[in-house]
């Protein structure tokens, strides 16, 4: 079976690993057409610019913001802290535009958390038992539940877990927010990452 990537997405991983197109092509056969995998392949490989700079800490950065206006009044309000290493980068209107486009996305998406790494099991473990119970609710064979459970719960993280979320300006970036930072990393040629959110709307709970 072809792994499932088009040529777009070969340039695409070329461009952010700064790497030869075959060097991308290859690694997204291997990781099956799954960019953020073939990315660390090439990162494992010691291929792309970002891994010699992957223990360097992120110690700078800027505050992306946005507002939501309706009716000649802010309803809601984001501040994401996207780091970096240097002042250099910190200040250049590339990085800064990217951390108010971040905070624009959060104010439309209002994920839970930023990488899967910060997601607690006792969520996973109570999303987990709501679909089973769903599933058996609507009469689904015993056997292909664990297969619906975990595919519902890979569709819960898409939605709720920031880098894991399709940017919602495709028009600007087409891919996943992680992506995006990762795209916008190697460019600059830096740990970029974003380390933290704060998303307010009037009439929703904290």
């Amino acid at each position: 079976m072809m792994a499932d990537f088009t040529a777009k997405d070969v340039q695409n991983l070329r461009q952010s690993a700064e790497v030869g197109m075959m060097d991308a092509k290859n690694a997204l056969k291997e990781a099956d057409g799954h960019y953020d995998r073939a990315f660390e392949i090439l990162r494992e490989r010691g291929l792309a610019k970002l891994a010699k700079r992957a223990d360097k800490e992120a110690s700078d950065g800027a505050i992306g913001s946005y507002i939501h206006y309706q009716n000649e009044r802010a309803v809601m309000g984001v501040l994401i802290e996207l780091a970096c290493e240097t002042d250099f980068v910190a200040k250049s209107p590339e990085f800064r535009d990217a951390a108010d486009d971040i905070a624009m996305h959060v104010s439309w998406s209002a994920p839970r958390w930023i990488t899967r790494e910060e997601v607690d099991r006792e969520s996973l473990d109570e999303e987990r038992a709501l679909i089973t119970k769903q599933a058996e609710a609507d009469g689904k064979p015993e056997h292909v539940i664990p297969k619906i459970v975990e595919g519902r719960i890979e569709s819960f993280l898409k939605e709720n877990v920031l880098y894991d979320q399709e940017f919602v300006n495709q028009d600007k970036f087409e891919g996943t927010v992680g992506e995006m930072v990762t795209k916008l990393a190697s460019k600059m040629g830096e740990n970029i990452s974003i380390r933290q959110v704060s998303r307010v709307a009037v009439g929703e709970a904290g």
